[in-house]
């Protein structure tokens, strides 16, 4: 494999506007995340932006930025964008969707996330941590993975849903929006309406299981701590915060 991780960013954000730019501890939080992308090694970084700022921002750091059509519906659409347009001749085979609204992701987990891909009939993958907290299973706002792991560590999805069936007994895991395509899957899949699953249960991923694609999951450890709110915010920066000599 020939991975490309590539990071979405815009400024339009309705919880915590302006959330690329928001700084952490002197650096702006897409900065953040580009480093813990580079910090994975698992291939070149690119920041797929929707403005201008945020390219200056990126580049300001050294790292490399590509500037989209604002009016792209979901970052997959928008790192497919870039990805064409910073390797037309199509290189990288695998392009890592990674959110830009993780500045504290351990890049352990990015690489994780490739783990499925050694299989070569599996199209996307993913990753899920096991829901241990019994309000986190009745949570509609966290999306839920069915996956047989077993003893191992990759399965094949089987659903993804929001809110678990009333008879379901066995374990279920909480979705990590970070994705792994295989290059030929992302084109098919950006090239797709959305499915009518999709639009129910309003999970981009479902299109493409809907499409006959193949996602399996790479079992993580503990969940990235996203960044959505203010009160998101004032926590990544305390657990970020240098330590004291």
């Amino acid at each position: 494999m020939n991975p490309i991780v590539v990071i979405p960013a815009r400024l339009a954000s309705t919880r915590l506007p302006d959330k690329p730019l928001a700084e952490i501890h002197g650096q702006p939080m897409i900065v953040h995340v580009w480093r813990r992308a580079i910090e994975a090694e698992v291939g070149p970084v690119l920041v797929a932006c929707a403005e201008a700022e945020i390219a200056a921002a990126v580049e300001a750091a050294g790292g490399r930025a590509v500037l989209t059509r604002p009016e792209h519906p979901s970052g997959s659409d928008r790192i497919w964008e870039a990805v064409e347009l910073a390797d037309p001749e199509g290189r990288h085979d695998v392009i890592v969707n990674l959110q830009g609204d993780l500045p504290n992701l351990d890049p352990e987990v990015l690489r994780a996330v490739l783990t499925p891909l050694a299989e070569p009939a599996v199209d996307i993958a993913t990753a899920a941590v096991r829901i241990e907290d019994p309000a986190e299973r009745d949570d509609p706002h966290v999306v839920k993975a069915l996956a047989d792991f077993g003893a191992g560590r990759t399965a094949r999805a089987i659903d993804f849903l929001r809110e678990l069936p009333p008879d379901h007994a066995g374990p279920a895991y909480h979705h990590v929006g970070i994705y792994a395509y295989r290059r030929r899957a992302l084109a098919r899949f950006v090239a797709l309406p959305p499915s009518a699953r999709e639009r129910a249960r309003k999970l981009e991923q479902l299109r493409a299981m809907d499409d006959g694609q193949r996602i399996d999951l790479a079992l993580i450890d503990s969940d990235p701590l996203g960044v959505d709110t203010p009160a998101d915010l004032d926590r990544i920066r305390d657990l970020m915060a240098p330590s004291a000599g």
